[in-house]
């Protein structure tokens, strides 16, 4: 089974909740959290690496929070999985084979395989380039979840 981490789950979702609730005021973290289930714990963790990468601003104090940095037509998925994860690999093979243009040794005799992961990847990776935060908003919001909900990628 190929699983990407609660860590792109719980981005996603934070990044949708702020486009569903942007009214101009920052949104404390514990307000996301608590819409979209995310642990207290990891909120501030994801919630920084956005920011790190960014895709939201914050500010401090009694009336901070945080707000989409990007329209969130702008923002789209495969930008923001690579920021929380990493490069996208289903093979370690092909990790270490993407630092020269090449598969690595220990692919070599597995070429048609090789081709198959890569492939792919390529096209998870398109999937997500073609969607956004606001096509994940929009959707929910037609799926009428009160909280955001869940989304299909």
């Amino acid at each position: 089974m190929m699983k990407l981490s609660s860590t792109s789950d719980y981005g996603i979702r934070a990044l949708v909740d702020l486009a569903q609730h942007d009214d101009g005021a920052p949104i404390p973290s514990a307000e996301i959290a608590e819409r979209q289930g995310i642990p207290g714990s990891l909120a501030g963790q994801v919630l920084g690496r956005l920011r790190a990468a960014g895709f939201i601003s914050s500010a401090r104090g009694a009336q901070g929070g945080h707000q989409l940095a990007l329209p969130p037509e702008e923002i789209r998925l495969d930008r923001v999985v690579e920021a929380l994860e990493g490069p996208l690999t289903l093979a370690d093979c092909l990790e270490r084979g993407a630092q020269n243009g090449r598969a690595s040794e220990r692919c070599t005799g597995a070429a048609a395989q090789v081709r198959l992961w890569d492939d792919v990847r390529a096209a998870i990776l398109d999937t997500l380039a073609e969607r956004t935060i606001a096509d994940l908003a929009a959707e929910s919001a037609l799926i009428g979840s009160p909280t955001g909900g869940r989304y299909h990628i």
